[in-house]
């Protein structure tokens, strides 16, 4: 099963990569997809998604909404990493190199010396889209040689955000614009494009390492593992109760959007649904303290050679279950009741529940949980796969705790 998540990741270099696959995941399991612009109806209730640039929302059996409330897992899908600016093109000597800016907080050091692609999607003036993704590597941030700085093994890196982050993709002599480039890749003329979004994308493959072949390295681990396995479970989950994903974009950079768990979307489809089945505005609320809320999100695994940063008695180990985050500061959304439909489900499918809590001199990070259930009103629990090397360039968990979040989800969506 696991190699299918590495299909998966290889063919989602970005949020709106995301989407497009889980819509047409979708479209051929029998989901229909409803425009934003439109009116929801009852045909619609059984089975059907909405998407909006990189975020969709997708359910079953919407039509017992108002007696059993929903189960819904959030996840995200964008990673931490560095997008091209809009007049990205620079000169410095005789190279070509494009100006990018960082998003959320990546793991900088992991960018340089990475054989680097570019992908995104360009909107076109007739309004459709088009994605894109370089076929092979086209850009490498290098760092500077020891010679030249031989301090840097014992001092440490430091990377100026704006100075020393600049990918080299091409000499002077050789050069077209990025624009150019660009057009050529989605085979239009550049008077076609009205506007794009471009980020650089490790282009080594997802792959499972170790002695026993027991781990997966690869890029954004975080978070796009929680997304296939809710995704996963949705379609395999044969129970008859109401359940939902909600895999949002922008969750790296604060969520503060149209299409972030910060913004209206979730809450207006959840509404417009229970206008579709007949619900009246009280009863429409009503159906929400019915429901429930998973945030799945990855969690921090024990590291060996920092033991000395983790709480070791709530530090998780990877392939050793899935971690129940906690916070009292509401960083994470986990309170003791809404963890009770976690533990029943983990009890029905076999898995095994680890928790992780920060020390206290070092703050954790949080996720669409207590965003949900601040915006919602419905009970949350964060949840996650335990990894390491979070917001790296490239990440690293165990084979086995993806498959177990799965078994976790369809359980919980079961009511198991």
């Amino acid at each position: 099963m696991i190699s299918k998540f590495l299909e998966h990741i290889d063919a989602c270099p970005t949020a709106h990569h995301v989407v497009d696959r889980v819509a047409s995941i979708l479209h051929q399991s029998g989901f229909d997809q409803v425009a934003l612009n439109s009116g929801f109806t009852t045909e619609h209730l059984r089975s059907g998604f909405i998407s909006s640039g990189g975020t969709i929302i997708a359910w079953k059996n919407a039509q017992s909404f108002a007696v059993h409330g929903l189960r819904i897992v959030g996840a995200h899908t964008d990673s931490p990493g560095l997008h091209v600016k809009p007049n990205p093109d620079t000169r410095t000597l005789n190279w070509h190199q494009l100006e990018v800016e960082v998003y959320g907080g990546p793991l900088l050091n992991s960018w340089l010396d990475r054989d680097l692609g570019i992908a995104g999607h360009a909107v076109l003036r007739d309004g459709s889209t088009s994605l894109f993704a370089s076929r092979h590597p086209v850009a490498r941030i290098p760092q500077l040689a020891i010679h030249l700085d031989r301090e840097v093994n014992d001092k440490g890196l430091i990377l100026n955000r704006h100075q020393h982050l600049s990918p080299i993709w091409a000499t002077t002599a050789s050069s077209v614009p990025f624009e150019s480039w660009l057009a050529q890749q989605i085979s239009v003329s550049t008077s076609q494009i009205a506007s794009w979004s471009a980020q650089l994308v490790d282009t080594q493959k997802a792959q499972i390492i170790g002695r026993e072949s027991e781990f997966v390295a690869s890029s954004r681990i975080d978070n796009q593992i929680s997304c296939w396995a809710a995704l996963s479970a949705l379609l395999n989950c044969e129970s008859d109760q109401p359940m939902m994903i909600a895999l949002y974009d922008h969750e790296e950079v604060g969520s503060q959007s149209a299409q972030g768990a910060g913004g209206p979307i979730l809450e207006h489809v959840l509404e417009r649904l229970s206008i579709a089945a007949g619900s009246s505005r009280s009863e429409y609320l009503v159906s929400l303290q019915k429901s429930h809320c998973v945030s799945a999100d990855n969690a921090h695994a024990v590291h060996p050679n920092y033991v000395d940063r983790h709480e070791l008695n709530n530090a998780p180990f990877v392939n050793e279950g899935v971690v129940v985050k906690t916070n009292v500061s509401q960083r994470y959304a986990t309170s003791p009741k809404s963890l009770v439909p976690i533990v029943h489900a983990a009890a029905t499918a076999g898995v095994n529940l680890q928790t992780f809590s920060s020390r206290n001199n070092i703050a954790c990070g949080s996720t669409i949980g207590p965003i949900t259930a601040t915006r919602i009103g419905i009970e949350t629990v964060d949840i996650g796969v335990p990894q390491l090397s979070m917001h790296s360039i490239r990440e690293m968990c165990g084979i086995k705790d993806p498959v177990d979040l799965i078994a976790l989800i369809g359980a919980y969506f079961s009511r198991s």
